[in-house]
């Protein structure tokens, strides 16, 4: 069969350029794909089915491959074609014999007419038989020339998903088989020994009510022997997730000294327990005794049987160390983090990943402006690492087979095979230090089916490589068959090597320039197939991956050679290392560029149905655009047209999207933004300017909000106290902003979060000042004065975490010296509270303060001023702790709630919210109204109004 694929697959014949080039002569060879999408599905379909069902799977399909390969084709007796069909060709063939025999023994014996007559009938009749079977025999053999080649893809189809099924059952098997799962679903606590099988990483940080959960290390691992409470001990083999929390030790032998190649703490790691880094270095391969609870995998589907948390007590430690290629690999890893150590911040983080995948040092909002330009594929090791790395050794596909071939190979003077077994080396050196994640598997395959063609010195056909690539990864590793980044591996190869030259043929006739028409041919082709699958995963369509791909892709190659390059010098010439790291720091930092930039669009993307139903619409969509596409081409002013609406709804300029929205509404004095169970509010400050107070739970919801105010300054950023609800949102805030300066409470607690807002302003040189009683401040028409916290010293502990203010506050006269004896409960009564004047309109913020302090603010020397405000921000999300006092005082004309819809708390209190209406306030909350934002002026004559955003 590899034979006459060989001969009968296109020609790769090379451009001038050296590039290679289909011969589009014949159709694309595209046998193999039906197989390997065979064996895909089954595999994805019977990795966890029942063992029955993957069994019958198997032996049905391998049962009707055989049968279809071994049955004769009809027509065929012993080696020679047979003149007829079946029984009736069979008489009519002794018929004739007969009529002879007849004839020659009338001419012998004469005996007279009437047999003469008898034997001119039968031969008559069998003429006429021999007519009607040789059309039978003439008919069959057209179809059997014409849909004999169905017989062998049928069965090629069924065997291979018998060897799908085959794999799959026996991976799944290995999932469900030995004691671990049954003790997953008791919940035993066991202690095993279990072995490393990928990096370990860190969980998303996210937000529980007002504390943001501790980041745990998490790992894949294997159980290898499991030892139950009552003393037995099992060997096994049997997939497993780790779940390290921050407050277990270091494995003991790292502990006592073991220097791991892993990757080290990052700098913005350094308060956190020494433990994490530990966990955090360890490397594949190692094995360690833990001890820990099992439970149940919760979202089902994957390929580990159960969760092991691990217990501090006893203390894990390490077994066995990393195998040689893993220290290896990790030695190489390491060196590349010292070599980028000293670069700035982008680059520091970005080169390792870029190069072999180490994300290590990837700060949430970088990563997330990534996924926003649909470019975290370049963190994502692929075949375009490789590719680069292979045609520095063997030069363009194109003349790979030829005597002027480029590269290093021929400078070398290495022969073909040589360059393919070297070809070969590097290719598995690349999986071992990239790690065998599913795009790298997948360049690594394709990379084989080339250099294997490349040694034999038969022609390539890229298709077919793909194709046989995914068939040998789909029986190797059924899990792939689930797994989303193989699954978009795969269709953005496929869309560059289908797709992708049309396209760039159709744009290259309109007069696109060659390298301009084969990069947007490429980029377009795999967005426009990747972006389904992607909606699933992100529900939202990104609008500027394209562009973003067309600018990055310049930058990704001298990065990848710069890094490589680093990383093999690092183990033996540092300084050398380092200056190669610094050259890779340039393309490095213009790709983080492109991505900050692009994710800072107010129209980088649109939200989209994240289902597989969204998908599928998705795709139809993408069709048409296709389809309407081909025929915009032919019309240049109209493509003008539609490139300044794309242009338009990507930069949305706030007049018109205020003119189309209607959101903010003009001359909108103050805003609370919808970021969920948080706050987030800002104060109009001029033309795209705003004082934000609280930065909310989530960077995205925030930044969200606040590009649609449009506010690109930001001339005080107050943060009301350091709970996660708050300040976990200033990343935020601070994406693609200038912000003059951070104003926070002095009560520094939680600890980890107030380091959190020291960390982020240092690194981005913001000052940090502490807001106190009786400061008074003015910026564009805004004034406001800080009520609370009163001007008491802050601990010792408290004021050693934060910058010191550049300098003291002013303070009135007549908050010196208040509230000298009081100390706050917990955070919440530290909150910065502030009463504003803009517009007229007086609006009265409490941040979360709690009964207690709202009783110290009604009896100290500001309550005066509180009186009748026209705009209350209700203190903590509107819980039922507060001050009816203080809410009698301020009697406000409005009140706005920041609660999240469906939150446990209970936020906001029906009781707050009937004492508030009682008292004569409209009251209106995010969680039900969204967005608000409040128009108008004040005083006796003044009209206000709450506009919702819809």
């Amino acid at each position: 069969m590899s034979r006459a694929l060989d001969e009968t697959g296109p020609r790769s014949e090379p451009e001038r350029d050296g590039t290679a080039r289909t011969d589009r002569s014949g159709p694309m060879d595209l046998r193999l794909v039906p197989p390997a999408l065979a064996a895909w599905a089954t595999a994805a379909l019977t990795v966890d089915a029942p063992a029955a069902w993957t069994a019958a799977t198997a032996v049905v399909s391998l049962v009707g491959g055989v049968l279809l390969l071994s049955v004769r084709r009809p027509g065929r007796a012993g080696g020679g074609e047979r003149t007829g069909a079946g029984p009736l060709a069979d008489d009519a063939v002794g018929a004739g014999r007969t009529a002879s025999t007849g004839t020659a023994a009338t001419g012998r014996a004469s005996t007279g007419t009437a047999a003469t007559g008898t034997v001119a009938t039968r031969t008559a009749l069998t003429r006429k038989a021999l007519t009607g079977q040789s059309r039978w025999a003439q008919w069959a053999r057209r179809v059997r020339e014409r849909f004999g080649w169905a017989r062998a893809a049928v069965a090629a189809v069924l065997l291979c998903v018998a060897a799908a099924a085959a794999s799959a059952g026996l991976h799944g098997a290995d999932v469900r088989r030995g004691p671990v799962p049954e003790l997953a679903r008791r919940f035993a606590t066991v202690t095993a020994e279990v072995e490393v099988s990928g990096d370990p990483w860190l969980s998303r940080p996210h937000v529980r009510g007002d504390h943001a959960a501790p980041a745990a290390v998490l790992a894949r691992a294997e159980v290898r022997s499991v030892e139950e409470a009552d003393g037995r001990r099992v060997r096994t083999r049997t997939p497993v997730l780790l779940i390290v929390d921050p407050d277990v030790p270091a494995p003991e032998e790292s502990a006592a000294g073991h220097r791991s190649s892993g990757p080290p703490p990052d700098r913005a790691e350094q308060s956190k327990p020494a433990g994490r880094a530990a966990w955090l270095g360890l490397l594949p391969s190692t094995r360690l005794w833990v001890t820990g609870r099992l439970a149940p995998e919760s979202t089902g589907g994957d390929r580990i049987a159960a969760v092991l948390r691990v217990r501090g007590r006893p203390e894990p430690r390490v077994v066995a160390g990393p195998s040689g290629p893993q220290r290896l690999a990790g030695r190489l890893r390491a060196g590349l983090r010292d070599a980028t150590e000293d670069l700035p911040g982008d680059a520091r983080a970005l080169l390792p990943g870029l190069v072999v995948g180490d994300t290590a040092r990837i700060t949430p909002e970088l990563d997330h402006a990534f996924e926003e330009t649909d470019l975290a594929h370049t963190l994502a090791v692929s075949g375009s690492n490789l590719t680069v790395l292979l045609a520095l050794l063997i030069g363009p596909p194109g003349l790979a087979q030829r005597a002027e071939r480029r590269g290093l190979a021929p400078r070398l003077g290495l022969s073909l095979r040589a360059t393919a077994l070297l070809a070969g080396a590097l290719t598995l050196g690349f999986v071992v230090v990239c790690r065998p994640d599913p795009s790298v598997l997948r360049a690594a395959a394709c990379g084989a089916v080339a250099l294997l063609a490349l040694a034999t010195g038969r022609r390539r056909s890229l298709v077919p490589a793909l194709a046989t690539a995914v068939l040998l990864l789909v029986l190797y590793d059924p899990w792939l068959a689930r797994s989303y980044g193989f699954l978009l591996s795969v269709l953005a190869t496929g869309a560059l090597l289908v797709l992708a030259p049309g396209w760039s043929e159709a744009l290259r006739r309109r007069g696109v320039r060659p390298r301009l028409a084969e990069a947007l041919a490429a980029a377009a082709a795999a967005q426009a197939v990747c972006a389904p699958v992607v909606a699933v995963l992100a529900a939202r369509v990104s609008l500027v991956a394209v562009p973003c791909n067309l600018l990055a892709e310049v930058a990704v190659a001298p990065a990848t050679v710069l890094g490589f390059a680093a990383l093999a010098a690092a183990p033996v010439a540092m300084p050398v290392a380092k200056t190669l790291a610094w050259c890779a720091s340039w393309p490095a930092r213009w790709i983080a560029g492109v991505a900050r930039t692009g994710a800072a669009m107010p129209g980088a993307g649109v939200d989209w149905p994240g289902s597989w139903p969204g998908a599928l619409a998705l795709a139809v969509v993408t069709v048409a655009v296709v389809l309407a596409g081909r025929r915009l081409l032919r019309h240049p002013g109209r493509c003008g047209l539609l490139a300044l609406l794309l242009v338009l709804l990507v930069t949305r300029p706030a007049p018109l999207t205020r003119l189309i929205t209607g959101w903010p509404p003009p001359g909108w004095r103050f805003a609370m933004c919808d970021v969920g169970q948080g706050d987030a509010t800002v104060l109009a400050a001029g033309e795209g300017a705003g004082v934000v107070v609280d930065a909310g739970p989530d960077p995205v919801l925030v930044d969200d909000c606040l590009r649609r105010l449009g506010i690109t300054r930001v001339p005080l950023l107050v943060l009301t106290h350091f709970h996660a609800d708050h300040v976990a949102g200033l990343p935020g805030v601070l994406r693609g902003r200038s912000v003059a300066a951070i104003e926070t409470t002095a009560f520094a607690e939680p600890a980890e979060q107030a380091e959190f807002v020291r960390r982020e302003a240092a690194e981005r040189h913001i000052p940090v000042t502490t807001a106190v009683a009786g400061e008074e401040r003015r910026t564009g028409p805004l004034t406001w004065r800080v009520l609370w916290p009163p001007p008491t010293p802050p601990s010792p502990s408290s004021s050693s975490q934060l910058i010191p203010p550049p300098q003291s506050p002013r303070v009135s006269p007549v908050w010196q010296g208040a509230g000298a004896g009081w100390e706050p409960e917990g955070p919440n009564d530290a909150s910065v509270a502030l009463l504003v004047r803009t517009g007229g309109l007086r609006l009265l913020l409490l941040g979360d303060l709690e009964p207690p302090a709202q009783q110290a603010l009604v009896r100290s020397p500001a309550a005066a001023d509180l009186a009748g405000v026209d705009v209350l921000k209700v203190a903590h999300h509107g819980s039922a702790y507060q001050e009816p006092e203080l809410l009698r005082l301020a009697a406000p004309r409005v009140a706005l709630v920041s609660a999240g819809a469906d939150n446990p708390y209970g936020h906001p209190a029906p009781a707050t919210m009937a004492a508030l209406r009682a008292g004569g306030a409209a009251v209106l909350r995010t969680d039900r109204d969204g967005a608000l934002a409040v128009t108008g002026t004040g005083g006796r004559n003044g009209r206000m109004g709450v506009a919702r955003e819809d």
